[in-house]
């Protein structure tokens, strides 16, 4: 089997109610600059990153996975899917440009396209190709917490998530002007949903040090199962300092961009669980590097969706670190083969491939021209 085609195309998907907003951002789409490798045979491996919907930088990110990596893929056969991606993170001459950046973000499109041909190659769901076997996979929902919710509304929402759809734990959004405003919608969160129903707090960097211990150390009174990203992204002492002082667990990870600053994290003692994401990693193979890395530690890792939980639910269920995902369902609508969490838990995919096949309505109605 050779690739003879690679293909590149950008959706941006409507996020939940016209916009949503976290300590730093709001935004209106949630975007997918992915790519469609073609094999020889007739058979598509699909990848995508995951942005803010921003038009010129998902350009950038398919521009460089067609005119950069496009030539070196030609006729290498996809199922070498680790031999590829050394050769794209070590050999290309676009590492000269950034490992951490556009080309990087590329690459894990391009290693989540090929990994879904090898699965699709030999007919059989990713997890089962990596070595899993079918277990349960908790979902826990963010998309009821956004920050930009009155109070009411955040309520009423996670109360839904719960008593309705079967959630069993849910995050909301933290790090607003004032912190004490915070503290007030997790009590008043943990008082609507009762002691049994986990809850998780994401400040998205906001804070610094001197706050993340003061309010940060208060969460332990609500029973919060962490908080994440309380400190800006790359500050490892500050997570260390804070990891060690405070009982509520620290997680982190979505802007964490390599297996090496992850491991520097952890042997930092700076976070508890692990939150590696497909699209800020350079793939599947860099993930599977980071969740072994976190298991040898002894750590859980809950991969960090933005809305990519399809592949990550097949990675979830092949890797024995793992037991919880998060679900956001922007692009489920959007996907030949979707998510489906029910009563609480993933349902195990049975369909070839990785789950990123889009939908030729996802072309039409959200696709966006890449040339």
């Amino acid at each position: 089997m050779k690739i003879k085609k690679v293909d590149t195309f950008i959706l941006h998907a409507p996020v939940t109610r016209g916009g949503i907003a976290d300590s730093l951002h709001s935004i209106s789409h949630w975007g997918a600059p992915g790519v469609a490798i073609h094999a020889d045979n007739g058979l598509i491996g699909y990848g995508f990153s995951g942005t803010h919907a921003h038009l010129p930088t998902d350009r950038l990110i398919t521009d460089c996975i067609c005119d950069s990596y496009g030539p070196l893929l030609l006729d290498k056969d996809p199922r070498e899917t680790r031999g590829i991606w050394q050769l794209l993170h070590n050999n290309s001459p676009i590492m000269w440009v950034g490992r951490a950046s556009i080309p990087h973000l590329a690459l894990g499109a391009i290693d989540i396209a090929l990994w879904d041909l090898k699965a699709k190659s030999a007919d059989q769901p990713l997890w089962r190709l990596l070595g899993g076997s079918p277990k349960q996979v908790e979902a826990y929902n963010t998309d009821g917490g956004w920050l930009n919710w009155p109070l009411q509304q955040l309520l009423d929402d996670c109360k839904r998530l719960v008593e309705v759809n079967g959630y069993r734990a849910v995050k909301i959004k933290i790090g607003s002007d004032n912190p004490v405003d915070d503290l007030k919608r997790v009590e008043a969160l943990r008082n609507t949903l009762g002691p049994n129903i986990r809850i998780m707090t994401d400040v998205n960097g906001r804070w610094n040090l001197a706050q993340a211990l003061q309010y940060g150390g208060r969460l332990a009174d609500f029973d919060i199962t962490w908080i994440e990203e309380p400190l800006r992204f790359d500050d490892i002492d500050g997570h260390s300092r804070l990891a060690a002082s405070i009982s509520t667990p620290v997680a982190l990870g979505e802007q964490l961009y390599s297996a090496s600053d992850f491991r520097n994290f952890i042997q930092k003692h700076a976070l508890h669980y692990v939150q590696p994401d497909v699209c800020r990693l350079a793939g599947i193979t860099e993930w599977w590097q980071v969740a072994e890395l976190a298991h040898a530690y002894g750590l859980p890792v809950v991969s960090h969706v933005g809305d990519m939980a399809q592949v990550h639910l097949h990675t979830a269920i092949a890797h024995p670190a793992c037991s919880l995902l998060e679900y956001i369902p922007w692009l489920s609508n959007w996907m030949k083969y979707p998510v489906k969490p029910s009563d609480g838990y993933y349902e195990v995919p049975t369909e070839p491939g990785a789950g990123t096949e889009p939908t030729p309505e996802a072309f039409e109605a959200i696709g966006v021209k890449t040339r």
